[in-house]
């Protein structure tokens, strides 16, 4: 899956921004990347504000070797019916920008307490 198909993916959810990393996507929107694409699989950004929306379709979490541990990031694919049903895409598209949204607001809060 290259930038162009991935922006036609999130076509309908709105505009999205694609930018090459470590050897993936991220895919970003209101400044904030919320899905990563690697391997051909597109993972959605998770916190526990939407975890049980993911959960519940038992979305695999993104993760990667690193020596001999695991790391878990906090994205989880996208349920594979999300990918011919505009609304559903929508619905975790949208789950997933909030929890970048948070995200990126618990930063900007820690930056301002140091």
């Amino acid at each position: 899956m290259d930038a162009a198909d991935v922006a036609d993916l999130f076509a309908p959810f709105g505009p999205v921004r694609i930018k090459r990393m470590f050897g993936g996507l991220g895919v970003w929107a209101d400044d904030v990347m919320f899905a990563l694409v690697f391997d051909g699989e597109v993972y959605a950004r998770v916190d526990d504000g939407n975890r049980a929306l993911f959960a519940a379709e038992e979305c695999a979490a993104f993760s990667y070797t690193r020596g001999a541990k695991v790391v878990e990031l906090g994205y989880r694919r996208l349920p594979a019916d999300a990918f011919d049903d505009a609304d559903r895409l929508a619905l975790y598209a949208e789950a997933a920008l909030e929890a970048a949204r948070r995200k990126a607001a618990a930063k900007t809060k820690r930056r301002a307490g140091r």
